[in-house]
């Protein structure tokens, strides 16, 4: 099981780092942008410069991947990010999903190696 989640640390961390830099660099070629609500909700986060926070948290999660340093930290702060890719890919641009589904994965692969660092996060109850 080590083996297996050290891959998936280290795909993940490979795949946020590279999106992450691409969203500033730009050495990725641009794929055919999405049509009707899919284009509007892109222009409205590049207008905003929100995607610039995104690839920010993209670079900086995938750096504490693959240098498997606050690795907890770093599924946290990528939760809501993989989220909103899933959820994009799914009622917008369906092309996308399968790539998405894939991340999702290795995420819930990655977490599970940590799994004790989350275990205080199921607690029904708290003792004060």
């Amino acid at each position: 099981m080590k083996t297996t989640f050290t891959a998936a640390r280290t795909l993940l961390g490979l795949l946020f780092t590279v999106f992450g830099l691409n969203g500033f660099l730009h050495f990725l070629p641009m794929q055919a942008m999405p049509e009707g609500v899919a284009l509007q909700f892109v222009t409205a986060l590049a207008a905003s410069h929100y995607m610039v926070v995104v690839f920010a948290l993209q670079l900086g999660t995938g750096l504490l991947l693959l240098s498997n340093r606050f690795v907890p930290l770093a599924l946290t702060l990528l939760a809501p990010v993989i989220v909103n890719i899933v959820l994009f890919h799914l009622l917008m641009a369906p092309a996308g999903l399968p790539l998405a589904i894939v991340v999702t994965i290795l995420w819930m692969l990655t977490a599970y190696g940590v799994r004790p660092a989350f275990q205080s996060l199921f607690q029904t109850r708290v003792h004060a």
